[in-house]
């Protein structure tokens, strides 16, 4: 990473190299914490948490959750913008005192006590609030920075881009859960395992999370006394970039779908079958063996999203090419000889996800860069500057997108594949009715076809033009000169 990263000079109008890797460490920390608790937490209050009866409680319940909490986000966000606090420390706060109680109630969330279904979905619903509500301040603090991190938006894209390389090094870590889940099986509880670690990646993570506290703001973020809250919110709608990334990421979510771990645990159980794949095995692998192609184009993304034409097309592609792969992958893996839940098979598939991973990759990258342009193009129409609330969009659309999604799953789980557990019945997951195997590779490979079909429809109105930047960045640095010398002035 390092050659990558120390290619340039360090200059004090350029972000010093280590803090670089302050800001992309604390999002290894969070992502790794996030990661574990946004894969897992559904699947452990269905299966161990609830009994058979209620089931279907935790995924309609966390539905709604999810809802509050992406309108609770943009109100967070708000109250970050409208915070009054020290120069060039807006986002310090919530990066330096915050994650050791979210890491701790990340733990909690996994931990049983025994009291029945109605104290743990109480738990669940108390717990899990003031988990969210903590972590949005920390998400919008940690995402905030990056506009707020140098003036140059040239400098800003490279910061974004190593930052994405630590938050994907955090979702890889998380990844590595099933084959833990596997090796740990035969000596311990599959409740206990899920408990361990909530506290390794949980708690550990958000620890971790801490280091991008020493990063330094570059920008200042003025309080604008005069500004209402609402109107620090309202401020979205002169940002029409934002407004439609954030509908084509939403629209992601709108598929029908399945866990992928329902998945991989019921598909890969058959060791005549599938050989050494044996659900978690099979979810690790697949994570590593299709992601990987994706994580080494992050690592070239300078030289890759170029190649593509910019970030508005490098997403286009991305979403092109995973239609594409889905429909090659879907139809090899019903060939007999290299069905989906064999070894070749499982091959085929992980190469056909690899491919559209390589410009899927980069999405992250192009999202986060485009969002901050758009800010400096906000401040440029208003004279306000709104990082709080235009990253708590980010997380306004990805949880409520997630509670939609999570409706969506819940639906096809329970009332389409009749998915059940039987007490007492440790091998549940290869106990089922012959619709929930039959359906859920169409689900898993075809589904998320729908939503990259409408988040290119909503993408293709985003504009991304290099010549407007640098003309945005032209007229802010003579703004803030011109404000400096005012400044300056008047005290002498």
């Amino acid at each position: 990473m390092g050659f990558f990263l120390f290619s340039r000079e360090e200059r004090e109008d350029h972000v010093n190299n280590r803090e670089v890797l302050h800001f992309a460490a604390g999002l290894t920390g969070q992502n790794i914490s996030y990661g574990f608790i946004s894969s897992r937490l559904v699947y452990f209050y269905e299966n161990h948490m609830m009994s058979k009866e209620r089931q279907h409680w935790v995924g309609k319940f966390m539905t709604a959750t999810y809802i509050w909490d992406a309108v609770n986000d943009m109100l967070v966000g708000g109250i970050v913008d409208k915070r009054r606090h020290k120069p060039f420390q807006k986002m310090r706060p919530y990066l330096l005192y915050l994650p050791p109680f979210i890491g701790l109630l990340s733990a909690l969330l996994f931990v049983n006590l025994g009291f029945g279904d109605v104290f743990n979905i109480v738990w669940l619903a108390v717990g899990y609030a003031l988990w969210d509500l903590l972590y949005s301040f920390q998400d919008v603090a940690l995402w905030g920075l990056l506009p707020l991190s140098t003036p140059h938006p040239g400098d800003r894209s490279r910061i974004a881009h190593w930052v994405t390389v630590g938050a994907g090094a955090g979702g890889t870590i998380a990844g590595a859960f099933p084959f833990l889940w596997d090796m740990l099986k035969g000596g311990m509880q599959e409740r206990a395992i899920f408990t361990l670690f909530a506290f390794v990646f949980g708690l550990g993570g958000e620890l971790l999370s801490m280091d991008a506290a020493l990063y330094r703001e570059r920008v200042e973020s003025p309080y604008h006394e005069e500004e209402s809250f609402l109107q620090s919110l309202a401020i979205v709608r002169h940002n029409p970039t934002l407004i439609f990334i954030s509908l084509a990421r939403f629209s992601l979510g709108l598929a029908p779908k399945i866990n992928q771990t329902y998945f991989f645990q019921s598909e890969y159980r058959n060791e005549a079958v599938s050989g050494f794949l044996k659900g978690g095995m099979a979810e690790t692998l697949y994570g590593i063996v299709s992601g990987t192609p994706g994580a080494i184009a992050l690592l070239f993304a300078g030289k890759i999203i170029p190649l593509f034409g910019g970030m508005k097309k490098t997403l286009i592609v991305s979403q092109v090419t995973a239609v594409v792969m889905r429909v090659a992958a879907y139809f090899l893996g019903v060939i007999k000889g290299i069905r989906y839940n064999t070894v070749p098979g499982f091959l085929v598939m992980c190469a056909c996800v690899a491919v559209f991973n390589i410009p899927g990759g980069l999405m992250d990258v192009a999202h986060r860069s485009l969002t901050s342009d758009s800010v400096d193009e906000v401040e440029v129409k208003t004279g306000i500057r709104s990082e709080g609330v235009s990253f708590s969009m980010q997380n306004f659309t990805t949880k409520f997108s997630g509670g939609v999604s999570n409706l969506i799953q819940n639906f096809f789980l329970f009332h389409v594949l009749h998915y059940a557990k039987e007490e007492g019945d440790d091998l549940y997951i290869e106990h089922q009715p012959p619709e929930f195997y039959k359906w859920q590779y169409p689900l898993f490979m075809l589904g998320p076809i729908v939503g990259s079909l409408l988040y290119i429809l909503f993408i293709s109105f985003v504009k991304d033009s290099d010549e407007r930047r640098k003309e945005v960045e032209a007229i802010l640095k003579e703004r803030r000169e011109a404000a400096a010398e005012k400044a300056a002035a008047a005290q002498n």
